[in-house]
């Protein structure tokens, strides 16, 4: 009805497929089918009791009000020691922002920087918001393809050549959504080494970088000459099993971050004060449920690869971080789409397509496995079936 009056760049924004699947899900069940949820990105872990304490003592100490659009100078000052500790990189709390989710980095360090005809590197496949928002400010989206082959890490050599006079960001997500890749020290050197010196801002989504299973993450900003052109995206959803509380923060250079408190204060105000308490609790207090989280999800990692790759027709490369499989699907015969409807109506198991992250995720499908061990075999037993029949 309305669609003419709307703004003309409405049309350039994207969304997350994840939750169209969720609510066709969510149709289903309340159909009465029983539906196994692979489809969401989210810990299947309540939040830790410490922080949810650390929430109601803040509420009955009177933080609801304001705070600084930029955030509680203690917590920035926790999240800068955090950050020392867990990355190796020194701040301050002038360096750093604190937002109501990570999401909101994204957008306000694209729409701080970058203009129209500017281009942005971005991973494919990748978190789909990156492109959306590349495109929503004018930018233009050029993608870096995240191959099987490499082990779904970032080619520098095709970085390298990829990389041009209007480039002005580079977006990286280590370990990746959606394929679990993480980028080793090398890929990193290399990185920085090929961005370094060409006024060349870095987005480093490390979001999930306390979910690794295997060596360390090294982040770019801690590279010599990085710190100044790097923001980094970092956030409590993952590592806390904190999602609904929508608590993230950027880490940048002061006058970067200036721009994008601006923004902040011309959006959101301030992200809410009881919930950045309970945040500088989840940094400061005890790390236990975190680790518990981890090796949980490591086991869960080895069941879901190996059923996977017991199923004719697909091939499942163990992921080296996040709670993510990518598993290649080419020898179902069956597009990404068709194969990710085909599971949901047939097998009531939700997952995503691969193209859902870009046109290099065609073949193969994203599956959550933030999900009971329980779960997980059920729906393995389920997907086997539903290949098998397919591939009769």
């Amino acid at each position: 009805m309305f669609e003419s009056m709307f703004a003309e760049k409405m049309r350039n924004l994207g969304t997350e497929s994840a939750f169209v699947v969720f609510a066709r899900a969510k149709q289903l069940e309340a159909e009465g089918h029983d539906v196994i949820h692979f489809e969401i990105g989210e810990p299947d872990f309540d939040t830790p009791a410490n922080i949810i304490r650390a929430a109601e003592k803040a509420l009955n100490s009177g933080y609801t009000h304001y705070t600084p659009a930029a955030g509680i100078p203690a917590v920035r000052e926790a999240i800068a020691g955090y950050i020392k500790d867990y990355k190796g990189v020194e701040t301050n709390i002038d360096e750093i922002v604190i937002v109501p989710g990570g999401k909101p980095i994204m957008f306000f360090t694209i729409m701080a920087l970058v203009n129209p005809g500017d281009e942005v590197l971005y991973p494919d496949p990748g978190f789909p918001i990156y492109e959306s928002v590349i495109r929503f400010v004018g930018g233009v989206p050029v993608p870096l393809p995240i191959r099987e082959e490499n082990g779904f890490r970032l080619d520098v050599a095709e970085l390298r050549k990829k990389i041009s006079p209007k480039t002005k960001l580079l977006i990286l997500n280590s370990p990746a959504n959606p394929t679990g890749g993480v980028l080793t020290g090398e890929d990193v050197r290399g990185i920085a080494d090929a961005v370094r010196g060409k006024n060349i801002f870095v987005l480093s989504d490390e979001i999930y970088d306390r979910i690794i299973y295997e060596g360390q993450p090294v982040s770019i900003a801690s590279m010599p000459g990085m710190k100044d052109w790097t923001i980094i995206l970092d956030g409590f959803s993952k590592t806390y099993a904190m999602t609904g509380w929508r608590l993230g923060y950027g880490v940048m250079h002061h006058e970067l971050a200036d721009k994008v408190t601006q923004l902040m204060i011309n959006s959101n105000s301030c992200t809410a004060a009881f919930i950045q308490m309970a945040g500088m609790e989840a940094l400061t207090g005890p790390q236990d449920e975190a680790g518990r989280m981890v090796v949980e999800f490591k086991k869960r990692r080895d069941i879901m690869v190996e059923g996977m790759n017991s199923i004719k027709g697909i091939r499942c490369a163990k992921p080296q971080g996040a709670f993510y499989v990518f598993p290649n699907i080419t020898g179902t015969g069956m597009s990404s789409d068709e194969l990710s409807t085909y599971l949901l109506n047939d097998a009531k198991v939700a997952t995503l397509s691969g193209t859902a992250f870009g046109r290099y995720g065609e073949g193969y499908l994203r599956l959550s496995y933030a999900n009971s061990v329980e779960n997980i075999e059920r729906a393995l037993e389920r997907l086997n079936k539903a290949v098998t029949q397919l591939l009769r």
